[in-house]
């Protein structure tokens, strides 16, 4: 379907919703009143920039601050963007959750509300999945990524050595699986979002293992990425990831190795 294009600068409501979606975008949002809108601006640019029929998906994990009120207003400008309201704050992985469970694209794709990577970094990943793999995963630590502004020291101690842990524990080969940009098959996303349980931040661990349970390629792409303030993510919660992270395996060792598609 032809879409008309605009942007939220644009005094038009007059915007078909898509019939067919070939891109849906996810983000989980918490509290993000102020830097919501400016993320809202980029993502929705840069789609309606593309020939792609798309729908952006802002999940509201039981904000405080009227962080739906702005998606609401992009919305009345271009109904492809829409919010979901979950009752009270859940984390993370369930608020991605909701939004994969209600998504309708062709490729899914979730990022951060403060868009710590720039939302032209999508067309790596979508070279990515043109190149077969089930996932395209941003990473921050191979070879080609850049990262602009570094964490605090004691969280990137506490990220690395998280980050060997995992890979042993759970995503050998992968070496960054934290970072807030990935883009997936959706029918397999669908799949694999449905069987996951893990609601707070460890729940991308949780998602590309399954990936590789059910035998689907993941590929890590390098990006351009930049600790932004006011982070969500406190040193406590590094250790309730390694926490979630010993739980998967159990957790998911019945889930049947298939490469078909769901």
């Amino acid at each position: 379907m032809s879409a008309t294009r605009t942007a939220l600068g644009e005094r038009t409501s007059l915007v078909p919703v898509p019939s067919v979606v070939d891109l849906s975008v996810i983000i989980p949002a918490y509290n993000e009143r102020f830097r919501l809108r400016a993320t809202l601006e980029a993502i929705s640019g840069y789609l309606c920039s593309s020939d792609l029929c798309w729908e952006l998906i802002v999940v509201d994990d039981g904000s405080q601050d009227g962080t739906h009120r702005v998606v609401e207003s992009a919305a009345r400008i271009d109904p492809r963007i829409r919010v979901i309201r979950s009752p009270y704050n859940r984390g993370k992985g369930h608020a991605v959750r909701l939004g994969v469970a209600a998504s309708q694209g062709a490729q899914v794709f979730f990022c951060d509300a403060d868009l710590p990577t720039p939302i032209d970094e999508l067309d790596r990943l979508r070279s990515g999945l043109r190149g077969g793999a089930a996932a395209a995963i941003g990473s921050r630590a191979v070879a080609g990524s850049r990262i602009e502004v570094r964490r605090p020291p004691a969280r990137e101690i506490l990220a690395r050595l998280g980050n060997r842990v995992i890979r042993t524990v759970a995503t050998p080969g992968i070496h960054d699986t934290q970072c807030g940009f990935k883009l997936f098959d959706g029918n397999k996303a669908r799949r694999a979002f449905a069987l996951a349980r893990i609601d707070g931040w460890g729940f991308d661990v949780e998602i590309l293992y399954l990936f590789r349970r059910l035998g689907w390629p993941v590929a890590e792409v390098p990006v351009r990425w930049a600790h932004r303030s006011g982070s969500k993510v406190r040193s406590a919660d590094y250790l309730r990831v390694l926490a979630d992270v010993v739980r998967v395996r159990w957790r998911h060792a019945g889930v049947r190795v298939s490469k078909e598609t769901p």
